[in-house]
């Protein structure tokens, strides 16, 4: 087990997505997963029916309490849904983790469409989350929000991802999926440069979680040491193979299977 990543996010109870995601990723690439639930969500595999804020100063202790004992190489956050909470992640990591690489995954709406943003906080993300991400990884919905700019097809992915360097990120994944045709394409742009990574799309429901999944994927590999393309790249396998062989389970939008990576434990023999 190598890399330890702090995930800051929200909790869905149906384990496909947010907090649950997370640590199986990371855990799934052999690293160690350590958390601050920010929400817990009630959800299934057919939408969101409730959202519970946590305290803020809840959230400032999980962080401090990991922080200043177990430590961390990569931090990732996940859903925070209200100005508050963006800001207290935002001052807590200034203050106690400057130091360490943050992976931002800005989510906005959940897979079934409930939004897990408050009206208001997007301005809080790019005023005091944005500045200080190492990466951060929007979808295309999300990218257009962030800078007001349309995307229509890859082709527009360069300028709107040099667009959110400018507002103060060192890196940008701006990933395709959203994006109709039959290859996904998601487009790197770190220093002023830009590499494209490419895969088949997979027609399936089972897609719940795969944008937690990723980007706590990649920040297990900035904690393990990985260069930024080369962990990107791992995550990006990782997730397709886990796409391609999701359980299936539920009566919606389907959960990955994250333990793909995993082989059949069978005991001690003798």
């Amino acid at each position: 087990m190598k890399g330890r990543v702090l995930i800051i996010a929200g909790s869905d109870s149906g384990g496909g997505a947010g907090i649950q995601a997370d640590i199986k990723a990371v855990t799934a690439l052999n690293g160690y997963a350590a958390t601050a639930i920010t929400a817990i969500t009630v959800q299934n595999t057919l939408g969101v029916t409730d959202v519970f804020a946590i305290p803020t100063k809840i959230i400032q202790a999980q962080m401090e309490a990991v922080l200043s004992d177990i430590g961390a190489d990569c931090l990732k956050t996940g859903m925070l849904s209200q100005s508050d909470v963006i800001e207290t992640v935002a001052s807590t990591i200034r203050h106690h983790a400057s130091h360490v690489p943050l992976v931002v995954d800005p989510v906005m709406v959940a897979k079934g469409g409930a939004s897990l943003l408050a009206k208001g906080a997007t301005t809080s993300l790019i005023e005091e989350l944005l500045p200080l991400a190492t990466l951060i990884t929007p979808n295309a919905p999300e990218a257009e929000v962030l800078t007001g700019m349309k995307i229509e097809s890859p082709a527009d992915f360069g300028p709107v991802a040099e667009r959110l360097a400018q507002m103060g990120a060192k890196a940008v994944l701006l990933k395709g999926g959203h994006v109709l045709g039959e290859t996904v394409v998601d487009l790197l742009y770190a220093g002023g440069k830009t590499q494209r990574f490419a895969s088949p799309r997979i027609e399936s429901g089972n897609t719940h979680g795969t944008g937690c999944t990723l980007a706590s994927s990649i920040a297990c590999g900035i904690a393990q040491g990985l260069p930024l393309a080369q962990a990107v790249a791992r995550a990006r396998a990782y997730v397709w193979q886990a796409i391609a062989t999701a359980p299936g389970f539920g009566h919606g939008h389907g959960p990955l299977n994250h333990a793909h990576t995993v082989g059949e434990f069978t005991g001690m023999e003798g």
